[in-house]
């Protein structure tokens, strides 16, 4: 076995983290008798090897070693192994457009052209995994119809071999593998495509188990999305049902000892989320018809409703899940499917309510539906920490009452009273503040305590920005003392950042602050720091009315050589101030020429609060709302305070109200806020279109 691997100079090899001489370790431990050293062997793998998915010339030389270890059936594990030379060969020979990107005269030439002779390599060994379609290890099995599908040079072949195994597996996980690899053949080979689409959706009807048939279905959907039944729904509830009643042909598989490994500790990750689950493998089909259903949101929601009312708990987290990255693209009416998921905190599962809460917690106002289930699984609860940080409020009280405050409903206060008693209190909690409006009030003087409790030191910032914004929030000004100690003993480290934040409550106390903050927000006025500079501004003028000042302060920003954030600060202090800055609206009119796309917004928007001409900006914000879909919502602030004046932007603004797919939606993640944002220029939308109405009406 590892014929030759003393041969290779690996010394003169690298990989992710220097010279590659571990390697033959490594590789010599995938075929190790001891489990724990397989799985630290592989992890190094990943780790190094193949870190992140690159491939180095160490890569390259360890292949033959891991296509001889994935013939061997006295090696144990080999699943694993042949998933990584799936990832190894990964690179597409077929996809033009990335081979025209191995550019030759680009310093990264070598380890792109990698990844082809990578795929090269796995391809020309590919015979391989032909051997292990039967082999007697499932977990073999599972990884082997993947690897044919993805690497093997003769895509008819492997389509023949898969077809004809599926008649006789046994496994329903490695049968549900097989399908998965057809529809991955259908989607790399446009010549085989119609042969394949046919034979799913033959199998999708004809297949006795009903997990085959959903199998069928998903794959059916992903390949020819045109060819998704019109009864999808009905269907996929119907095969949920049969899957249910079905026993699990696969005995529940011993949970392995803990692992300090990444691997193993994916694999525990995996193993907690499926115990005591007879299906798991339904959530992954699951997930993959809601991705060909994509832009079918009522379709999406049918069944996520049909999935939250199974009598199995696992089908109704699973929909949970699918239904935040549902939520978090596509605009909907998700009234009862948030009322379904607040009725999930009640249930005895932690893993249920534990994503119920997880879910509701992004959805701000949009949780309003399940208020009542919020309060009732924290008037419920055992008693616990109501304002813990970190994760381990979702499965707790915690979560509960960030979605419950997030929402806006009163019931919120009292028990945020409680959590802000606690030792630490979840920061998320204090932003959350907000969302209620003039009633949080009684909130001010814990808040106050907390707040004088905070050390002057250089974590600061982290522990009174919080308490800062809820503050300004319920406009406790009784804080006052505690504002200004804090104002004034800030330490060096990010003191503009603390003096900002203070300010901006100081703006939000108003007059009956003045006379004792006053001479601390003049003094700012001259600060280096433009953030610091127009907060300062807009604190004089909230507290004083001094206009003067204010305006001298906020023109330092309103030059040439001034960059983008600051001249935006100015801006937007301008606009804060209102009419009766109109003085400065020349040196905001040159800001919408600027290049800087928030440049204009922030002066075209500035420039309509002091001066009101909204022939001047409406081009300017319209143009905004074309060129960057992330500055709608602060054009929209705009044209919803301009009301009839805003016109001209009445088919644009239609034009976003009938959009389902939401502005902010990306598919390299997402913020805690992004539903948050979007429900709100929807809003604001609305708000300006009724003004516009009510003009013709």
């Amino acid at each position: 076995m590892l014929t030759g691997i003393e041969e290779v100079d690996w010394a003169s090899l690298g990989h992710a983290y220097g010279p590659a001489d571990d390697v033959p370790e490594l590789l010599r431990g995938l075929a190790s008798d001891d489990p724990a050293e397989r799985e630290n062997a592989l992890d190094g793998m990943y780790g190094a090897v193949h870190h992140q998915g690159d491939v180095y010339d160490s890569t390259l030389a360890c292949i033959p070693f891991l296509l001889e270890l994935v013939a061997d059936p006295t090696v144990q594990d080999r699943g694993g192994i042949v998933e990584l030379l799936t990832s190894i060969g990964g690179f597409d020979l077929s996809d033009e457009e990335e081979l025209d990107e191995l550019d030759p005269d680009d310093e990264e030439f070598i380890p792109a052209a990698n990844y082809a002779m990578a795929a090269a390599a796995v391809a020309a060994g590919a015979d391989v995994f032909f051997g292990l379609i039967d082999d007697p290890d499932p977990e073999v099995r599972l990884a082997a119809p993947c690897a044919l599908a993805a690497l093997h040079s003769d895509p008819a072949r492997v389509l023949d071999l898969l077809r004809e195994r599926l008649t006789v597996e046994r496994d329903t996980e490695v049968r549900l593998a097989l399908v998965a690899a057809v529809g991955r053949i259908a989607l790399r080979h446009e010549s085989l495509r119609a042969e394949t689409v046919d034979w799913l959706g033959w199998l999708s009807r004809a297949a006795q188990a009903p997990g085959l048939r959903l199998a069928a279905l998903a794959q059916l959907a992903r390949c020819a999305p045109a060819r998704i039944p019109a009864d999808v729904v009905e269907r996929v509830t119907v095969l949920l049902d049969e899957v249910r009643s079905a026993p699990p042909d696969r005995p529940a598989e011993t949970p392995r000892t803990a692992s300090p490994t990444l691997i193993g500790q994916v694999r525990e990750l995996l193993e907690e989320h499926s115990a005591g689950r007879p299906t798991p493998w339904t959530e992954e089909l699951l997930r993959t018809l809601h991705t060909a259903l994509d832009d079918r949101v009522d379709d999406r929601i049918a069944l996520i409703l049909a999935q939250l009312r199974s009598p199995d708990w696992g089908q109704r987290s699973d929909a949970i899940w699918l239904c935040g990255g549902l939520i978090r693209v596509w605009r909907g009416r998700y009234e009862e499917v948030v009322r379904l998921v607040g009725e999930q905190l009640s249930d005895p599962e932690p893993r249920l309510r534990e994503a119920a809460t997880s879910f509701l917690e992004r959805l701000f106002e949009l949780a309003g539906p399940a208020s009542d289930a919020l309060a009732a699984r924290l008037a419920a609860a055992p008693a616990g920490p109501l304002g813990l940080p970190g994760p381990g409020a979702r499965a707790g009280r915690g979560g509960a009452l960030l979605a419950l405050a997030r929402a806006g409903d009163a019931r919120a206060i009292p028990l945020l009273a409680r959590a802000l008693e606690e030792r630490e209190v979840r920061r998320e909690l204090l932003y959350a503040v907000d969302a209620l409006g003039p009633a949080a009030l009684p909130l001010a003087p814990v808040l106050r305590r907390r707040l004088g409790e905070v050390e002057l030191d250089d974590l600061l910032y982290d522990r009174a920005a919080p308490l800062l914004f809820a503050l300004a929030s319920v406009r406790g000004a009784q804080a006052l003392p505690e504002v200004l100690r804090v104002l004034r003993g800030a330490p060096p480290n990010r003191r503009d950042w603390v003096r900002e934040a203070c300010l901006r409550t100081l703006a939000m106390f108003g007059p009956v602050a003045r006379e004792e903050a006053l001479p601390d927000a003049r003094r700012l006025l001259a600060s280096e720091s433009a953030a610091v500079s127009s907060m300062a501004a807009r604190a004089v003028w909230s507290l004083d009315g001094s206009l003067d000042e204010a305006l001298a302060a906020l023109g330092r920003w309103l030059r040439p050589g001034a960059t983008g954030a600051e001249w935006c600060a100015a801006a937007r202090a301008l606009g804060a101030i209102g009419p009766a800055a109109a003085g400065a609206a020349p040196a905001l009119g040159a800001g919408l020429a600027s290049r800087d796309l928030w440049v204009r917004v922030r002066s075209a928007a500035a420039l309509w609060r002091v001066e009101g001409d909204a022939a001047a900006v409406l081009p300017v914000l319209l143009a905004a709302w074309e060129e960057n879909r992330h500055a709608r919502v602060a054009v929209a602030e705009c044209l919803a305070e301009m009301g009839p004046a805003a016109g001209e932007a009445e088919p644009a603004i239609r034009a976003e109200l009938a959009r389902r797919r939401r502005h902010n939606a990306r598919e390299d993640g997402a913020g805690s806020h992004d539903v948050h944002d979007d429900e709100k220029l929807l809003t604001l939308c609305r708000a300006a279109l009724d003004q516009m109405e009510r003009r013709l009406s």
